[in-house]
């Protein structure tokens, strides 16, 4: 089994491998190219994407600066997401965002891992486990999702919130470790804010 092949697959490796350097090097010069378009230049920055993510829906945008390990090459992205300011990509395995999921400024998608054991730090191993994250939720601003957690259709992760363990559809999520608040229901078809109403025209 190639070192590419174990580093997608979750076996430990070595960071080290100058086959992974040599395929990542130019990944990530493609984002360097994506980095340096000018807001003016959105078809360019489609093309790029298209070039760069294992998979890109329609209607995507992604505000740069973007961050990725790979450049988004184990990147699958659905119909309509957007990404805000400084997104982070440890795409050194596979990461899954459903459509029409917003990701709010300095996110953090982390699907990497290295050993408790120092010998192997040392030596620079790592393993990686893929990240999962449903259609339709809102992770806002600063939020971390740390290797093989899954995000359930339209759940909302709350600003700063480290994610450590899968969290369920249709629920408001936040904390350090992130955890389940409440469900999301009734009030949140009448309220967009505190006691601030949704215009009745809003609602589906």
């Amino acid at each position: 089994m190639s070192t590419y092949t174990t580093m997608l697959e979750g076996g430990l490796y070595s960071c080290q491998d100058e086959e992974l350097s040599r395929l990542q090097t130019a990944c990530l010069e493609k984002l360097y190219d994506y980095n340096a378009t000018r807001p003016s230049e959105g078809a360019r920055r489609e093309a790029l994407l298209r070039e760069m993510f294992a998979e890109l829906g329609e209607g995507c945008y992604i505000e740069p600066p973007l961050h990725a390990n790979w450049g988004g090459r184990h990147v699958h992205f659905g119909r309509g997401v957007y990404a805000n300011f400084n997104l982070t990509l440890v795409d050194d395995t596979h990461i899954y965002v459903g459509d029409r999921t917003m990701l709010g400024p300095n996110v953090v998608l982390a699907t990497a891992g290295h050993p408790i054991l120092p010998s192997l730090r040392e030596r620079v191993f790592q393993y990686n486990r893929p990240i999962r994250i449903g259609q339709n939720c809102w992770l806002g601003a600063g939020v971390i999702v740390l290797p093989g957690v899954c995000i359930g259709d339209r759940s909302v992760i709350g600003a700063g919130s480290v994610v450590t363990r899968d969290i369920p559809a249709d629920v408001v999520a936040a904390g350090v470790p992130c955890r389940v608040l409440r469900p999301i229901g009734e009030r949140d078809r009448r309220y967009y804010y505190r006691e601030d109403p949704i215009p009745p025209a809003y609602i589906e």
